[in-house]
């Protein structure tokens, strides 16, 4: 861990708490009226930075929580919040980490360095895709194509707002959820609609 990810770490409570003040990346936004995608989500690929391939199809019956994340970012120290989530929920959960380079350029290290970065620091064991593009733009992944517009999902157009965005899924591939960055993975939010 960098000088500045030591830093960001313990000012990380001070950020969550100072953008929670101002009312600074708390979005959520839901589908309340239950608008079921356009096109499948369980049709795409995520190519993981192992070198496999992960099939969203795997997941069916299962709620997907989806998030792009960052090592050099204030919140960097939600991927601590998203094991202990996956830890407590995997048998009905399943996270998904997104890293991206989209934001201040708080993601440079290549995937190799960011698996060993989540490993060391974090103890991650949920799935890590390779590094990709999560804001709308060429070369956007596909997954954040999907999530990110309601022509495909059906109702959605919000792209992340910055690192640590979240996405949840229901158990039949409906996108339910959109939280920003300062909505904790642990929140009462995100834990409620989890457990809707």
């Amino acid at each position: 861990m960098t000088l500045r990810q030591r830093i960001l770490r313990i000012v990380y409570p001070f950020l969550i708490h100072f953008t929670k003040l101002l009312k600074k990346n708390t979005k959520v936004s839901e589908n309340k009226n239950g608008v079921k995608p356009v096109e499948s989500i369980y049709d795409l690929n995520v190519h993981l930075n192992n070198g496999a391939i992960l099939p969203l199809s795997t997941f069916k019956g299962k709620k997907i929580l989806l998030v792009n994340t960052a090592s050099d970012c204030g919140y960097t120290a939600q991927y601590a919040d998203l094991q202990k989530l996956y830890q407590n929920a995997k048998e009905d959960l399943a996270i998904i980490g997104f890293p991206a380079n989209d934001f201040k350029e708080q993601e440079k290290g290549s995937d190799e360095e960011i698996a060993k970065f989540c490993s060391l620091n974090f103890g991650v064991s949920f799935p890590i895709a390779r590094k990709s593009r999560v804001v709308k733009s060429d070369g956007q992944h596909p997954v954040f194509q999907w999530l990110t517009n309601k022509e495909l999902n059906g109702w959605n157009n919000q792209q992340p707002s910055w690192n640590f965005s979240k996405y949840l899924i229901n158990e039949e591939g409906t996108l339910t959820h959109y939280f920003d960055p300062s909505v904790l993975p642990v929140s009462d939010e995100v834990l409620k609609a989890i457990n809707q």
